[in-house]
């Protein structure tokens, strides 16, 4: 019974003896779990990667740039972390976002457009120490420059001269001053101006439709203005053939260039001959051609009389009387 007894206690010991080594070990996983996490909260121990810096508020209140590659040891809680900065290309959008804005050009025509910055920090004490949230100062002045150079142009040339007006924005990021006599945007940030790229500009829908319509309306007018330079040309070689049917004319009959009466007023027989041959019914045509001037006389048609007995209508004959004056008489009537 004593050997039973003296089993059991001992191995009532040993339970204890593990649940006791169990619970410290239990402790002491949880101290140093909160300890590491601590650390890690606290970034007492912090890493520099490839590509990247951290500027370092020291316990006398000195910012420094650390920028060595590896792990580094700070003091928890008298020392501060305050900005880990990224040294490869960044990009920085019109307006702080990649969708379009409302923009207006110089003839006060709205647009929408969108843009995007690529730079890359050089100087980081520039950047970081000199510059209080140089994120947000940079994409202020970055916007009020590329406002400034678009909102100057007419709309013709931000849609249809959009490559002319990037690679001026560009040289106004790169080396215009913010303000007259100031710094330029790299030499106030320490930065690189990389490249700029107009990603869109286009009009409203209004605005576009309003434009179709012009577009329309010049192509009508331009189709129009075709037609009468078209006519204007067939009239000119009309009257240059005429001309040269005319002076072919005089040449064949031996005409001197003083001797136009005669030949207006065979023109004028020719005419008035011509209106006989059409309207050869119901009237009779007379040219005359005398120094009274009197205009062409036409007389009705006789009128049919009738025996009562089926007789059929008689008509008179008609003849045409032409009577000649003089050369001065002929050339009076063709005026």
């Amino acid at each position: 019974m004593e050997k039973e007894q003296r089993y059991r206690l001992l191995q009532r010991a040993r339970v204890k003896t593990y649940l006791r080594r169990g619970f410290l070990l239990l402790l002491v996983g949880a101290v140093l779990y909160n300890a590491i996490a601590l650390v890690y909260a606290t970034k007492t121990i912090f890493k520099v990667r490839r590509n990247y810096a951290v500027i370092l508020e020291d316990l006398s209140g000195e910012r420094r740039v650390v920028s060595t590659i590896g792990w580094h040891l700070r003091l928890p809680f008298f020392t501060r972390l305050e900005l880990e900065v990224p040294l490869m290309n960044q990009e920085l959008h019109l307006g702080g976002s990649p969708d379009r804005m409302r923009i207006m050009s110089a003839g006060n025509i709205a647009l929408w457009s969108s843009a995007m910055l690529t730079y890359r920090i050089r100087d980081l004490k520039r950047w970081g120490i000199e510059n209080r949230s140089p994120q947000t100062l940079l994409q202020t002045d970055f916007d009020g420059i590329v406002m400034d150079v678009m909102q100057s142009r007419e709309v013709n040339d931000l849609i249809s001269a959009r490559e002319k007006v990037k690679e001026d924005i560009f040289l106004a990021l790169k080396a215009r001053p913010i303000n007259v006599g100031g710094l330029t945007l790299e030499e106030k940030y320490g930065i690189e101006v990389v490249s700029f790229v107009l990603r869109d500009t286009q009009f409203g829908e209004k605005l576009a439709a309003a434009s179709e319509e012009k577009k329309r309306r010049e192509l009508i007018a331009e189709a129009e203005n075709y037609a009468a330079d078209q006519e204007a040309s067939r009239t000119r070689k009309l009257y240059a053939a005429y001309s040269d049917s005319i002076r072919q004319f005089k040449e064949s009959i031996g005409l001197r260039d003083g001797d136009n009466e005669a030949l207006f007023a065979f023109l004028n027989q020719q005419k008035w001959a011509t209106a006989y041959e059409k309207n050869q019914h119901g009237q009779n045509t007379f040219v005359l051609n005398n120094s009274g001037g009197a205009v062409p006389v036409v007389l009705p048609a006789p009128s049919s009389s009738s025996d009562g007995k089926g007789g059929g209508p008689q008509r008179a004959t008609q003849s045409p009387v032409v009577v000649r004056e003089s050369a001065q008489s002929a050339r009076t009537d063709s005026e």
